[in-house]
């Protein structure tokens, strides 16, 4: 089954007593048993709910995966992947990661005995020498946030199968339309679905992805001892969304690569991140393992104050926080997305004061085109 067909189909099938084409928001917190000890599967709303059921039934097989677990957010569901290791175990993460990310890491999961080391996983040597006796797990993002470096899913994932750890891929910045690191030996995929594959900026979410039973076990024990569960209506307005992920994606990776192609030779730009850049000095990993490109672009305008020009001017993009939206959104990732990362290592890995992100949305290009050069043009 194709993904168009499976993001409409699988897990949305009409519903068994009414036939009611759409999954029904099952707003319940309690079930009734039909005897002492005999139920028909349901409980309590925290721990299975039907129609999370169907999203997760959903979303594993978008990312070709056995198993989905869904969370309240993105954050709740890396929390969730971080509990399952113990105090002393060694954790490797891109150095570019989302700013919640390295918050979580740093401030919290240290306390609780994790130890992380934070290194250029474009390169996957800087993996296999990170190792240590004590590594269990190599977290990654690709692209990364907000500068879309791309790792090797299948050499990384080769090299953590020889040393016994897993590997888990947060694929938020492609979907699983455009990437599924399963099929490239990872063993644990996350998204933040409050991005691309809601789509709509009206829900927050996660999901975790995996084939690995064993992990499945442990998420699904988090997700009910934590309670971090999303709602049955947040749940179906998921499940509304994803049936037009495709198209949605599309549209996306279509309008930004317009946009790159307008603003790659402008003078005002001093560095522009795009993994649709043909000459890309990773283009045969790109290929290998990415359908499309997505539809985040990053440029550094080298200040702050041209970047506050530059966000200030824009009319259609909107300044704010996340991505992935049908809207197009701009934001400044070292006083928005990034702020929880210490200065010096933000400028360290090229998240500078002049740098802005654009969340390509799904407006007509010629008018995203325009909207872009005018506030250029205010630089």
């Amino acid at each position: 089954m194709k993904f168009e067909t499976k993001a409409i189909h699988i897990g949305q099938e009409p519903e068994s007593l009414t036939g009611a084409i759409t999954v029904p928001i099952f707003q319940a917190s309690t079930y009734s048993n039909e005897s002492l000890g005999i139920s028909k599967g349901y409980d309590y709303g925290r721990t299975i709910n039907p129609t999370r059921s169907a999203l997760e039934k959903n979303l594993a097989s978008l990312e070709n995966g056995t198993y989905s677990t869904c969370f309240s957010s993105g954050m709740a569901a890396i929390h969730s992947i971080l509990s399952i290791f113990r105090p002393g175990d060694h954790i490797i993460c891109s150095s570019n990661l989302y700013g919640g990310s390295y918050r979580l890491f740093e401030n919290i999961f240290t306390k609780y005995g994790l130890i992380f080391d934070f290194v250029n996983t474009s390169i996957a040597e800087n993996v296999e020498k990170t190792f240590r006796t004590n590594t269990k797990l190599v977290y990654i993002e690709t692209p990364t946030n907000p500068l879309l470096e791309i790792s090797d899913i299948e050499a990384i994932a080769k090299i953590c199968f020889s040393h016994k750890a897993y590997l888990c891929v947060d694929n938020t910045f492609l979907s699983p339309y455009f990437q599924n690191p399963l099929d490239f030996g990872a063993d644990i995929v996350i998204h933040s679905t409050t991005k691309y594959i809601n789509g709509h900026c009206d829900i927050i979410g996660g999901v975790v992805v995996t084939n690995n039973e064993v992990i499945d076990e442990k998420l699904k024990f988090f997700q009910n001892s934590i309670g971090a569960v999303p709602s049955p209506f947040d749940c179906w307005l998921t499940l509304r969304s994803v049936k037009t992920l495709a198209i949605r994606m599309t549209t996306h990776n279509n309008n930004a690569l317009h946009i790159y192609n307008f603003l790659k030779n402008n003078k005002k730009i001093k560095k522009i991140y795009y993994p649709g850049d043909k000459d890309h000095p990773l283009r045969t990993v790109i290929e290998k393992q990415m359908r499309g490109y997505g539809g985040i672009i990053s440029i550094d305008l080298s200040s702050k104050e041209s970047a506050k020009l530059f966000c200030n001017n824009l009319r259609i993009f909107t300044i704010a926080e996340s991505l992935g939206g049908v809207e197009s959104l701009v934001c400044h990732p070292a006083t928005m997305t990034h702020t929880s990362v210490p200065e010096d290592i933000r400028n360290k890995i090229g998240i500078t004061d002049g740098l802005v992100r654009l969340s390509v949305g799904i407006e007509h290009y010629e008018d995203l085109i325009g909207d872009v050069d005018y506030a250029l043009s205010k630089v």
